[in-house]
């Protein structure tokens, strides 16, 4: 396979200003032949190349405001005077004072700067002080030691840890070592993020530090050794440089504005006056049609109007489409046959057997869909319903789907333009809902990734200020980044959609048309959204670091999003939120304290792991048992941790349940609030309301 990664945030290292370090291992064995290793950082620019970052060299020119647009994160690794170590250049290591004022305007914009230095500082003239001065950091001359906390009996390689609580302390176990390092000292506004501890030389010696200018971030490392290809893979260190480097970036990403809404998108296709014409005749059609789809009694002659319409535009609109031709004589004929048929309950079947999405996935794809259908969670009526969507692709879902998680039906789109039954939270297009006179062909399932997306980040935004959850620092980045969720989404759903057909499977995985308790239907959302979470590790295992944040999607999505969202009747999708939620938290894993909710991360893989054993292994029963039993253990199990409602006649300890000849009559005593919500839901639900 050839994965690319997602590469949203430019990274420049600057070797103008004699830098004593180079990004570029090949550089660094120029000025240093003896030992390139000690002056070079391409294992820290390797580790972000894999990850969400592009890097960059500035080796032409000074730091101007030209040169640093479009930059995420600006590094500045040591300016040196070349009397003291060999240097990438022989230029100044001070930036003029243009360079001064350029950065400082910059990093207000929302850039975000790492200034790396050293020990003794002084006598390496650069003028960092004076570039930190409006932030309130300063490098202080010296260096630090520490007889208690050292390696190797060496008190200048000694362990830093943590402040509580900042953010560049996340996964931090056991401190990081730092080798001969200088010390900041912060004023207002800047924060001490990692210390010597209180028996060093200078006591509780900051030896990072960070602070906000503006809309933007910096932070200053006072040991250039610990990213070095040397001491990059030491204990701490490469857990320290992704919290500092996602920190900085999600600067820029929080700059942008209107989170938890669809990016708007649009195409020639899209705007162009056919497409506007005929999304307005349909919308008209949709204002006469009853429930079921029909024509109201009075609405006959608005209706042929608008069909002739419609049917005139897509004429027009074809040669926009020409993947779709069979389609749009499929589609053609259906209006057809249904207004000569006198406007009853509409029967799009043969339009429906020839829209064929999946047989043409590419990325950029354009496609139009018209049909009359219901929208789940939005309206069960019959609306006729145009959508104009774009198909994202790219090469690296193309090469999971082929190769690991193939699925030939699935087919995920963005809009371009729609009517108004998509005006709603609707993110799907599924065949079922289409309205047909017989069993509807279902040959393709297409799911908004961009609206899904967006729900996401908005709910899961909202729900983490209103419980005060830290967001750690590359959570933080992922949360702030519209399309990088988009994308995370679009994994997701693959692997979901795939998962519904793996595994051992006592019923039709997918639910079509089965009658079943809601929470059948539950369990299986849970199951697949586990397995969702469990394959995307191993995926980010192998080689693939961004499928490590379809575990982010899962874990938020479910336990903020999918409990408070629709009704409270025989809600499937909430219960399976509700169930990882009370999990989780019955295990600490999830912790509500002090009205503060904490997430134990190093604990959450192992969790999730074992939530999908006890699945498996009802599945497994399920294969042995009656369908009633089956239905009854998983009642069990969801009952283990979220309590059934009190007047449930399901309960193990008071079932009405006397045999299995009648299960309709069973199910028809299904409280529709089976198992109510628990009250940090019924709380956050509140707060969210209130906002």
């Amino acid at each position: 396979m050839n994965l690319s990664p997602h590469q949203t945030v430019r990274v420049l290292f600057d070797e103008w200003h004699s830098e004593s370090w180079s990004c570029s291992r090949e550089r660094a064995r120029e000025f240093q032949p003896e030992n390139p290793a000690g002056a070079s950082y391409q294992q820290a620019a390797d580790w972000l190349a894999a990850r969400d970052f592009s890097v960059e060299r500035n080796t032409a020119g000074p730091l101007t405001a030209n040169r640093l647009a479009g930059v995420g994160v600006l590094v500045l690794p040591h300016p040196c005077d070349p009397r003291w170590e060999r240097t990438t250049s022989m230029h100044s290591p001070g930036l003029s004072p243009g360079e001064l004022e350029a950065v400082q305007d910059w990093v207000r914009e929302g850039g975000a700067l790492l200034v790396i230095t050293e020990y003794e500082h002084d006598k390496y003239g650069d003028n960092l002080n004076e570039l930190l001065a409006p932030a309130g950091i300063r490098i202080e001359n010296g260096k630090v030691f520490d007889r208690s906390a050292c390696r190797h009996d060496n008190p200048e390689w000694f362990l830093a840890a943590p402040e509580p609580e900042h953010p560049l302390g996340h996964g931090a176990q056991g401190g990081v070592c730092f080798y001969r390092a200088g010390w900041c000292t912060v004023g207002p506004g800047a924060e001490a993020a990692w210390c010597a501890s209180v028996q060093a030389h200078p006591a509780n010696a900051a030896v990072v530090a960070t602070a906000m200018l503006g809309s933007g971030r910096i932070a200053v490392v006072t040991d250039s050794v610990l990213f070095g290809d040397e001491r990059f893979h030491e204990p701490g260190a490469v857990q320290l440089w992704e919290n500092l480097l996602y920190w900085l970036a999600a600067a820029g990403v929080r700059a942008e504005e209107d989170f938890g809404r669809p990016r708007v998108r649009s195409s020639p296709v899209s705007i162009s006056p056919e497409m506007t014409t005929l999304l307005a005749f349909v919308e008209a059609l949709r204002e006469v049609q009853q429930p079921d789809g029909s024509l109201a009694p009075d609405g006959h002659v608005a209706a042929v109007t608008a069909v002739e319409a419609i049917r005139a535009e897509l004429v027009k609109l074809a040669p926009h489409f020409p993947h779709q031709v069979e389609y749009f004589g499929a589609l053609d004929r259906d209006f057809a046959a249904w207004i000569e048929g006198g406007g009853g309950k509409p029967d799009f079947g043969a339009s429906l057997a020839a829209f064929a999405p999946q047989r043409d996935r590419r990325d950029g794809r354009e496609t139009l869909a018209l049909f009359p259908l219901y929208t789940p969670n939005a309206s069960s009526e019959v609306r006729f319903e145009a959508i104009l969507f774009r198909i994202p692709w790219p090469g690296w879902l193309a090469d999971l789907e082929r190769s690991r998680f193939h699925n030939p039906k699935f087919v995920p789109g963005h809009f371009l333009a729609f009517t108004g039954g998509y005006a709603s939270e609707c993110a799907v297009l599924f065949p079922e809902t289409v309205s047909v006179a017989t069993r509807p062909s279902n040959q393709f399932g297409t799911i908004f990734c961009d609206r899904e997306a967006a729900r996401l980040q908005r709910t899961a935004l909202r729900s983490a200020a209103a419980v005060h959850l830290p967001l750690h620092p590359e959570l933080e980045f992922w949360l702030h980044s519209p399309g990088l969720i988009e994308e995370t989404v679009l994994l997701w759903d693959l692997i979901h959609d795939a998962g519904h057909s793996v595994g051992e499977l006592p019923f039709d995985p997918f639910m079509i048309r089965q009658r079943a308790p809601f929470w059948m239907y539950g369990l299986e959302e849970l199951r697949v959204d586990l397995r969702s979470y469990v394959e995307a590790r191993k995926l980010a295992a192998e080689g693939f670091p961004f499928a490590r944040y379809v575990c982010y999607a899962v874990l938020l999505d479910r336990i903020f999003r999918f409990p408070i969202t629709g009704t409270r009747v025989r809600n499937y999708d909430a219960l399976g939120g509700q169930l990882l939620f009370a999990y989780l938290h019955q295990r600490d894993v999830l912790v509500w304290s002090d009205n503060r909710l904490t997430i134990q991360w190093a604990a959450l893989d192992e969790a999730m792991a074992a939530l999908r054993s006890e699945l498996q292994q009802l599945y497994k029963l399920g294969s042995d048992c009656s369908k009633m039993s089956f239905w009854l253990s998983a009642h069990d199990l969801v009952a283990r941790y979220v309590r059934p409602n009190v007047a449930s006649q399901w309960r193990a300890d008071d079932r009405a349940i006397r045999d299995e000849a009648e299960p309709k009559r069973w199910l028809d005593l299904i409280h529709t609030d089976e198992f109510p919500l628990g009250t940090f839901h019924t709380n956050l639900q509140k707060l969210l309301t209130r906002g």
